[in-house]
């Protein structure tokens, strides 16, 4: 993957160089520009998550959380282990309140929670469940976006609000049912063959 990166960089720059080879050396010093002072505001707000996410596990929050959420974790994800409903609860709560990437180490200790034998390459239906729903990531309160907006100098950077929660609503009903109908299919020709 990074021969490839290297590859479009290479590319771009053979481009530019062509096209308007003037404005090369100044593209590049802005773009680097931007991408440090993207960097360094996405460093601030997911220290901010992972500190807000590690207090919660601290003061035990997290237990409180994860027994109000149990009847949802239970019913979409069947014969899970606690630990792992504990991972997925957590990672459910960081995607609600828009926490992006800082979700993604819950949802990497859930998956590996949730995958009990580790010789398997097979993912089981909760671990795809699990993979549809933190892609479709519903969204309450998109934080992560908004503090971004706002570092960006947006006017309004919570006018994506409603816009968001409808969005992330019905991407996760989809994803949710389409993993529903294909294992329901699944299960079907499995029958018939047997």
């Amino acid at each position: 993957m990074n021969a490839l990166f290297f590859l479009i960089i290479v590319i771009s720059l053979g481009i530019l160089t062509v096209v308007a080879p003037d404005s090369v050396l100044s593209i590049m010093i802005d773009g680097g520009k931007s991408a440090l002072d993207l960097s360094l505001k996405m460093i601030a707000i997911y220290s901010v998550w992972l500190a807000v996410l590690k207090l919660v596990e601290k003061t035990e929050l997290d237990k409180k959380i994860t027994s109000l959420f149990e009847p949802i974790v239970s019913f979409l994800y069947k014969d899970e282990n606690k630990k792992a409903k504990a991972y997925i609860t957590m990672n459910m709560t960081a995607n609600l309140l828009g926490m992006g990437s800082a979700a993604t180490p819950l949802g990497i200790k859930a998956i590996n929670t949730m995958n009990r034998d580790l010789d398997k390459d097979t993912a089981t239906p909760n671990m795809i469940m699990f993979f549809v729903l933190n892609a479709t990531s519903l969204q309450l309160i998109p934080a992560t976006v908004i503090a971004l907006r706002a570092a960006a100098g947006s006017a309004a950077p919570a006018d994506i609000l409603i816009p968001n929660i409808i969005t992330s609503v019905v991407s996760a009903l989809s994803g949710f049912a389409f993993v529903k109908i294909i294992s329901y299919l699944k299960r079907k020709r499995k029958t018939k063959a047997s």
